[in-house]
């Protein structure tokens, strides 16, 4: 997966204006639709963790750098429509890749993991996949609320309010991916986040055994998966 030509990183994309506008206006889209935040600090925080996970797992630094540029593009489609956003975001993230100049091969890999993130329609098929699916289904917290009236809140808002604090850890030595939720259950128990989490977490377990991993969910202390 060397890539000695041309090696494209995230430095190179988010800096660029045609990127950082489709990343814009998808959020303010996502917004008006009522869904919780997919702006900048989403794309970044899916780049960051999908980067620690193939570092820490001892993967090669090409394949931590591709799937830190995935992780920060996989929601770029929601500037054309939530539905089917994840092939949108392959497709737009293939012109803008291929305009910057980098190899097809890693373009392709890209597109893969981009158009397979949902759990509706995913199919992992590399490990640049499995991360960036793992990445972004961990991210479940307060700070993608949008919606500043509690009282109007639906689960999705319920679920995030109430998690205090996220974190997935990686622990290289026993190959193990443990997403660490601290949840107010006075906010939101833990059924109303199987609820709308549990989809997602099984596509986290099996993302993980493609990582030659295993993932486990822990909530208050309490290991659930």
């Amino acid at each position: 997966m060397e890539n000695k030509i041309n090696p494209i990183t995230l430095k190179d994309i988010e800096k660029r204006s045609d990127v950082r506008l489709y990343v814009t206006h998808a959020d303010d889209f996502m917004e008006k639709y009522g869904y919780t935040e997919h702006g900048f600090r989403h794309a970044g925080l899916v780049a960051s963790i999908s980067k620690n996970i193939l570092a820490r797992l001892g993967f090669p630094q090409r394949t931590v750098d591709i799937g830190e540029l995935a992780g920060y593009l996989h929601d770029i489609g929601n500037v054309v429509c939530r539905q089917d956003h994840e092939q949108m975001g392959a497709v737009l993230a293939e012109r803008i890749l291929r305009d910057q100049g980098m190899d097809f091969g890693e373009i392709a890999l890209i597109m893969n993991a981009i158009g397979n993130h949902e759990e509706d329609t995913g199919w992992t098929a590399s490990e640049i996949g499995a991360a960036v699916v793992i990445a972004d289904k961990s991210d479940v917290h307060v700070t993608r609320v949008r919606n500043q009236d509690q009282e109007t809140f639906d689960i999705h808002d319920r679920v995030n309010f109430a998690a205090k604090q996220s974190f997935l850890r990686v622990d290289e030595a026993q190959r193990l991916l443990i997403l660490e939720l601290d949840i107010d259950t006075t906010i939101s128990d833990v059924m109303e986040y199987f609820e709308i989490f549990l989809a997602r977490m099984e596509m986290c377990q099996r993302a993980a055994e493609f990582l030659n991993a295993r993932f486990s969910l822990v909530i208050n202390g309490v290991k659930l998966l």
